[in-house]
C-alpha cells in the first residue's frame, strides 16, 4: 500500500505501575512497566479504543515504523492504518508488550530492584489472566473504561477471549483469530520440546545466563525451528520449497542439503539473535495453562456464559496448530449462550501464520466487521 495507508513514524511509550500485581501463580510483582504504542486518536467520549493483543513472539509494535529504523515495520502493519481493515481514521488502537516480554515491558531481562541484577530465573511465570489484569490497569491509566474491540491472533486471541470473561462490561466486541479455547496435548508437546531445547542448552545457566554474558542461542534456535514448522502448512512448505536442493546436488553429510533446511536454520538464527529465552519459556507456559473451562469441569459453554461482547471468530483451513474445529468449539459455546457471533473460515494455504498475512478474503472479513462497529 502507499504511504497514505501507513500510520507513519511511531514511538513507544512506557507506563510505570507502582502498585503490586498479584499473579495467578501466587507470586507478586511489587512494581512493573508496560511498553505500548498508540495509533489514531481517542475520541471525545473515549468510545473508539481498540486493544491489539500479540502472540508468542509479537510486541507492542503493531503498525508504522520507527524514525531511526524505517525497516522496523509493525508486525500487523498490513491490517492497521488509515483506510486499512483496522482503520486508524476511525479507531484509537493500542498495542502493548505483555508482562514478561522482552521488548521493554518488565520481564526476565529487567533489573530486579531487590537484587540489582536481571530477574532471570526469579521472574515468575505469568498467565493470560495476568496479562489481561495488567492490560486493564493500562486501560485505566489511558482513561479507557470500555474497549470498542479487543483483537488478537493465536495467543492474542486467547487474551481477547479472556478479556470478554474477566471484564465483560469493558469489551463491546472480541475478535478471536486463529485461536483456541485451550491447547491440545499435541500442542503442549510441541511447546515442551521447544522448552527442553532451551533448558538443556549449556549456556542457559538455570535461566541466569545474563550474568554469564552468554545467550542460550542453540536452544532458542531449535525452539524456533520446531515452532516454525508448526506455523506453516505442509501445502505451503511444499509450494515454497518442495524438495529443492540448496546447491543442486546431494552432499552426503549433515550440512544443508534442502532449501527447507536452510530456511529453518535462517529463521532459528534470526530469532535467537533478538528474542529472550526466558520470555519464550514464560510465554509457552502461558499458552499451555490457558483453559477457561478448567474451573467449570471442562464445560466450555458454562465458562463462556460470562461473556457479553459480540464476537468475530476467524480460522484458516490449513492451520493445523489451531485448527478450524477449535474456533468452532468457541462458536458453538457462545451460540449456546445466545451471544452474537460471526464466524469465517478462510481458505488460505499458509497455515497458522495466515493471520499475519495480507490475504484479500481475510482482510475483507475483518474490514467488514470492524466497519460495522459503532463508535
Amino acid at each position: 500500500m502507499s504511504d497514505k495507508h501507513s500510520v507513519g513514524v511511531v514511538s513507544p511509550q512506557r507506563a510505570h505501575f507502582a502498585e503490586p500485581i498479584q499473579l495467578a501463580s501466587g507470586a507478586t510483582l511489587a512494581a512493573y512497566d508496560l511498553v505500548y504504542e498508540t495509533y489514531g486518536r481517542l475520541n471525545a467520549d473515549r468510545s473508539n479504543a481498540v486493544l491489539v493483543c500479540h502472540a508468542l513472539s509479537g510486541s507492542h509494535h503493531v503498525a508504522g515504523h520507527y524514525a531511526d529504523n524505517p525497516k522496523n515495520v509493525g508486525w500487523w502493519d498490513n491490517l492497521v492504518g488509515p483506510g486499512k481493515p483496522l482503520d486508524t481514521d476511525k479507531f484509537f488502537v493500542v498495542g502493548v508488550n505483555n508482562l514478561g516480554g522482552c521488548y521493554g515491558s518488565t520481564g526476565p531481562g529487567s533489573i530486579n530492584p531487590a537484587t540489582g541484577k536481571p530477574y532471570g530465573a526469579d521472574f515468575p511465570v505469568v498467565t493470560v489472566e495476568d496479562w489481561v489484569e495488567s492490560q486493564a490497569r493500562l486501560a485505566d491509566r489511558l482513561g479507557i473504561n470500555q474497549w470498542a474491540a479487543i483483537i488478537g491472533g493465536s495467543l492474542g486471541g486467547m487474551q481477547a477471549l479472556q478479556w470478554s470473561l474477566e471484564y465483560p462490561e469493558r469489551v463491546r466486541h472480541a475478535l478471536v483469530i486463529a485461536s483456541a479455547p485451550k491447547l491440545t496435548a499435541q500442542n503442549i508437546a510441541f511447546n515442551e520440546v521447544a522448552r527442553q531445547a532451551i533448558l538443556t542448552d549449556p549456556d542457559f545457566h538455570g535461566g541466569n545466563y545474563y550474568e554469564h554474558g552468554v545467550v542460550p542461542a542453540r536452544g532458542l534456535r531449535l525452539a524456533r525451528m520446531v515452532g516454525h514448522i508448526t506455523y506453516l502448512s505442509d501445502d505451503q512448505m511444499g509450494e515454497k520449497f518442495g524438495r529443492q536442493l540448496r546447491e543442486g546436488v546431494l552432499k552426503y553429510n549433515y550440512d544443508v542439503d534442502f532449501e527447507i533446511e536452510s530456511y529453518l536454520r535462517y529463521q532459528g538464527d534470526k530469532f535467537a539473535g533478538f528474542f529472550d529465552a526466558n520470555t519464550y519459556l514464560i510465554t509457552t507456559k502461558a499458552l499451555d495453562y490457558f483453559d477457561p473451562a478448567r474451573d467449570f469441569g471442562g464445560d466450555l459453554k458454562a465458562a463462556l456464559a460470562r461473556a457479553s461482547a459480540k464476537f468475530l471468530l476467524v480460522s484458516f483451513t490449513t492451520d493445523w496448530r489451531f485448527a478450524p474445529e477449535r474456533s468452532r468449539e468457541m462458536v458453538y459455546a457462545l451460540l449456546h449462550n445466545n451471544r452474537e457471533v460471526s464466524y469465517a473460515e478462510i481458505d488460505c494455504n499458509a497455515g497458522h501464520d495466515s493471520f499475519l498475512l495480507d490475504d484479500a478474503q481475510y482482510h475483507a472479513v475483518m474490514g467488514a466487521y470492524l466497519h460495522n462497529i459503532a463508535v
